[in-house]
This record gives structure tokens, sequence and C-alpha cells, in this order.
């Protein structure tokens, strides 16, 4: 079975596609928000994730007047969480498949389990802290 390769684009595609000049893709891949990948003779071919990419850098700079600088970090920061939210899936997953296994921690283990410190329950009156104005006199 033969591996089908992506479907890609080249720069004067997206270009037209998204009614830009060429050279602000460029400027794109410089600043490093967009990395099309080359084919053998060096042109640019950009993906489906870059022209996603790409839908997102456009919205940020031409609807929100978001500058490059700008633009980097909120891609960065969407990546970061991207990346957050799967280990947070894998991590609940995780959970769920050990469910059985943590379930004695929810008991109260008895006094005789060795607990180094032991609990208090008693609640202790915290004093009241005393303002600084106070004594303050009024300047005049």
């Amino acid at each position: 079975m033969k591996k089908q390769r992506p479907k890609t684009y080249t720069i004067s595609a997206v270009a037209e596609q998204f009614e830009l000049h060429p050279q602000t893709l460029r400027l794109y891949e410089r600043e490093g928000l967009l990395k099309p990948s080359r084919s053998e003779g060096n042109t640019r071919l950009y993906t489906d994730t870059d022209l996603e990419r790409l839908e997102v850098i456009l919205s940020l700079t031409r609807d929100l007047g978001v500058n490059l600088a700008g633009v980097e970090i909120i891609l960065n920061m969407r990546e970061k969480m991207d990346t957050m939210q799967q280990e947070f899936e894998r991590f609940f997953e995780y959970l769920q498949s050990h469910v059985e296994e943590f379930s004695h921690f929810t008991e109260t283990p008895p006094p005789e389990a060795g607990a180094l410190v032991p609990i208090s329950r008693l609640k202790r009156s915290v004093p009241a802290k005393r303002s600084g104005t106070a004594n303050a006199k009024s300047a005049r």
C-alpha cells in the first residue's frame, strides 16, 4: 500500500487564495510564524496545517490589529495550551484506567496507620490584623 502524501500548495497559490503578496508569506516565514516544507527544488510547500495557521495569523493581524511580535506570543501560548491539554487528557485517561487502585485513598486511614504528624481538627482562632491607619493623624 502506497503511503499518501499530504496535499501541498505553492506560495503563489496560497498568496492568491488569501489575497496576500508572496512577500508577506516570506516575511511570516522569516519571522518564524510559518514553516512551510520545501520540495527538492527548494520550492515552498504549504500544507493544510500551514493554511490553518495562516488563517489564525491573518485573523489576529487583520481583524484584531495584533502586530507580528504579538502574533508570535499568541501562537506560542496556543501551542503550550494544546500541549497542556494533551497532557491533561493523558493523565485523566490514566486516572480513569487506574480508578480501582486509587479508590482506597478515599478512606480515612486508621490511627494505627502510623501518621507522622497528628492531624488536629480543632479550629484555632487567628488574631485580627491591626490597621496601621488607626493611630494616624490627619495631615494639615
